[in-house]
């Protein structure tokens, strides 16, 4: 395993869902550290500052660090778990999964059950089992076993899954790449600008709770004040079955993506041309991605007092939002390879003309 799937690894089994941040925080922290000066806003993003040549312009870089989880509801009185979800889950990949629930006393293993399959009538087979109807089994019989494992109201609950090396050892299996890719990116762009020159102050920024309405975005863009942003995303791969051409394109190790549209933020169109020119020069597919049903922290940043030029970059995922996504290898390197070079190409005259 190399240091780049080590990192992978790293973050993608850290937990840390909406609100819940602390675990990955401390993840990332460590990895900051070494690279430049870290603060932190009072929602809990971290920042990392690397000085260049020169302290403006100011260029953020941002991926969310939260992941989508779930959150302990009610404790019913046989000995199982309601839970809410903290982001946006589709009911039909719940059942069966295994979660941990992050109690006081330690985190607990549970699965997600309903009603068993060979109880249901033949109407019901037929329908798609809603979360509501769904309760995680720890292995209790009683309320009162819950609370001795130290469950409450209100504790956090991760989904339960590994970082794996596919069998053809370019394909990367894991929770969280929706946003821990991004994060990832972040850390290697600063570790390759810290021995590069760059004409700016680079700012990278692991945000917190995106998943539930961007708003580390929205605190952390008022702490770096930034003159152009970046955001580094996981993009929805339509390389799958049941997927028309018409849809989607973005393929799995075609490259990096670019978003030119999605349901919070059209992009800066000069900084789009500029993003393009530069794959062109580096030899680098970049792949244009929309998002209708969706929207990242750009959505915050670029409307940040009269505006910041902002894009969206992104490393295709399949079946994100689930306990297991899939990334290639080569689209991440090609994503750090284009950021950096385009940070470098950020100087004062440049980045004046993005508003131009």
């Amino acid at each position: 395993m190399d240091s780049v799937e080590q990192l992978l690894k790293n973050l993608t089994e850290a937990h840390g869902v909406p609100g819940y941040e602390t675990p990955i925080r401390a993840v990332v922290r460590n990895y900051m550290q070494p690279i430049g000066e870290l603060t932190q806003d009072k929602l809990g993003s971290v920042i990392c500052k690397l000085s260049g040549a020169e302290k403006s312009p100011k260029v953020m870089l941002a991926g969310h660090m939260d992941e989508i989880g779930f959150m302990v509801k009610q404790l019913t009185k046989e000995g199982f778990i309601k839970f809410l979800p903290l982001g946006g889950w589709f009911d039909q990949v719940l059942l069966g999964q295994r979660v941990i629930v992050k109690t006081g006393k330690g985190d607990v293993l549970g699965v997600i059950g309903a009603k068993p399959p060979h109880m249901l009538s033949p109407e019901e087979r037929s329908k798609v089992v809603l979360r509501k109807e769904m309760y995680i089994d720890i292995g209790a019989s009683s309320e009162d076993e819950l609370k001795q494992a130290g469950i409450q109201v209100g504790d956090p609950i991760v989904p339960d899954s590994d970082f794996q090396i596919l069998s053809n050892g370019k394909n990367y299996l894991s929770k969280a790449f929706d946003d821990r890719v991004g994060v990832a990116i972040i850390v290697s762009v600063l570790q390759a600008l810290k021995e590069h020159n760059h004409p700016n102050t680079v700012f990278g920024a692991a945000t917190v709770m995106e998943e539930v309405g961007i708003r580390g975005a929205t605190t952390s863009v008022e702490a770096v004040q930034p003159d152009v942003a970046i955001i580094l995303e996981s993009d929805i791969a339509g390389d799958v079955p049941g997927i028309k051409e018409e849809e989607s394109k973005i393929k799995l190790g075609g490259g990096p993506s670019m978003l030119v549209y999605d349901a919070r933020m059209i992009p800066n169109h000069n900084l789009c041309n500029l993003v393009s020119s530069i794959a062109v020069d580096l030899g680098i597919n970049l792949q244009l991605s929309s998002i209708e049903g969706g929207g990242t922290d750009g959505g915050a940043i670029h409307l940040y007092k009269t505006g910041v030029p902002t894009v969206v970059l992104a490393v295709p995922a399949r079946h994100i939002h689930s306990h297991n996504s899939i990334i290639n290898r080569s689209d991440y390197d090609s994503a750090v390879k284009l950021v950096v070079e385009l940070i470098t190409r950020l100087d004062a005259a440049t980045v004046a003309k993005l508003t131009m």
